[in-house]
C-alpha cells in the first residue's frame, strides 16, 4: 500500500514538476534504472517495457526523487497524495488545468508567480488567514482586477490625495 502510494505520489509530482516529455522520446530501458529505481518501481517491472515512453520517464524521475528524500519528506509527499486523493474531481481537473495555464507562461512569469508564493508562505499564519479570507469576500470583479494589478497590466488606480489644512 505504501508503494503503491509512494508511486501515485511520484507519478503526479513528476507530472506536476516536469510537465510531459515529447511524445516520440525514446523510453528507458528497465535494466538502465538504478537498483534503487527498480526497487521503487518494482510494480511495474512486468509491463514495463509496454508503458509510454513520457510514463517511463516521469516515473524514474519520480523513483529518482524519492530516493533521495528523506523518511520526513516521504512522510510529508504521501500526506499531500491522500489530501490530492480526497479532492473531488472536479477541483482535481481545476488544478490540472490551472497548472497547465501556469506551464505555458514564460519562465520570468513563473519566477515571479513562485516568488509571490514563498512570500506568502512565509507570513504569519494569522497574516495568511486575513489575506486569504479577504480574497474570498471579494466579488468576482474585484478578485479579477487584483489579479490585473499584480500581474501589471493596469496601473492600480489613483490615490485621493488628502487635504491640508490652511
Amino acid at each position: 500500500m505504501k508503494v503503491r502510494l509512494a508511486l501515485a505520489t511520484l507519478a503526479l509530482s513528476g507530472f506536476v514538476i516536469s510537465g510531459a516529455a515529447a511524445a516520440d522520446e525514446q523510453g528507458i530501458a528497465w535494466d538502465a534504472l538504478s537498483p534503487a529505481q527498480q526497487r521503487v518501481l518494482q510494480q511495474f517491472s512486468g509491463e514495463w517495457e509496454q508503458l509510454a515512453a513520457q510514463r517511463q520517464h516521469r516515473l524514474s524521475r519520480g523513483a529518482e526523487r524519492w530516493t533521495g528524500m528523506s523518511g520526513e519528506q516521504r512522510k510529508a509527499a504521501r500526506q499531500r497524495f491522500k489530501r490530492w486523493r480526497n479532492l473531488p474531481d472536479e477541483r482535481r481537473q481545476f488544478i490540472r488545468d490551472r497548472y497547465e495555464i501556469y506551464r505555458e507562461l514564460p519562465e520570468a512569469e513563473q519566477q515571479r508567480i513562485r516568488e509571490n508564493y514563498e512570500r506568502f508562505r512565509n507570513l504569519r499564519e494569522e497574516r495568511r488567514r486575513n489575506l486569504m479570507e479577504r480574497y474570498h469576500n471579494m466579488t468576482p470583479e474585484q478578485r479579477q482586477e487584483l489579479r490585473q494589478r499584480m500581474h501589471g497590466r493596469r496601473p492600480p488606480p489613483p490615490r485621493p490625495h488628502a487635504r491640508r489644512g490652511g
